[in-house]
């Protein structure tokens, strides 16, 4: 079972599977389009989606193979989407993949909620393992880039707007419900 960002216990809220009366469109951002065995974890991720009543919209949806027309249709399934669970684990370095972190801009943008997870909350400045603070209270990494020191597990413009689950996609979709609920804050 996941943690969310305050530790707290994430409980397997399934009371609100719909929004309005109708299934939700989870828009599933993340790097898992580009595992080795994608169409194998698309396939578990539809299922899970729909053992929580909800239904998977997958960048592997597409049929087109040319980036104009993957960057057309993944923003289709965006705006078609209810909301947006993103997977923030590194990717090709320390940080979360750029393609997740622009879908997640949109979907922000368009008024939707936006879910995201990761493996560890650690703080950033932890997990890069920043060196000790300089002279004006900086902590930097190994190249000498200062890194945020807010005790946040991100940069804050993820940090900040999104509810963070530690965990794995089931574990954020266990949360799904109480961040569609009226009043959530989300």
């Amino acid at each position: 079972m996941g943690r969310t960002r305050d530790d707290k216990k994430v409980g397997a809220d399934k009371t609100a599977r719909t929004l309005s009366g109708r299934c939700v469109k989870l828009y599933l951002a993340g790097p898992d389009v580009f595992r080795p065995d994608a169409e194998t974890w698309a396939a578990a991720a539809r299922a899970a989606c729909h053992r929580h009543g909800h239904l998977a919209l997958l960048p592997l949806d597409a049929a087109q193979t040319a980036a104009p027309g993957i960057f057309r249709s993944n923003l289709r399934l965006l705006n078609e989407a209810d909301a947006v669970i993103a997977n923030l684990n590194p990717f090709r370095g320390q940080e979360p993949d750029s393609g997740t972190c622009v879908e997640i801009g949109y979907a922000l943008a368009l008024g939707k909620p936006v879910l995201g997870y990761a493996d560890s909350l650690r703080p950033l400045r932890e997990r890069l393992q920043a060196s000790g603070a300089d002279t004006e209270g900086r902590f930097h990494d190994a190249s000498g880039w200062t890194v945020e020191d807010f005790g946040l597990p991100f940069n804050l413009m993820l940090a900040v707007p999104l509810p963070l689950i530690e965990g794995r996609l089931e574990d954020a979709l266990f949360q799904v419900a109480a961040c569609l609920k009226p009043g959530s804050g989300f």
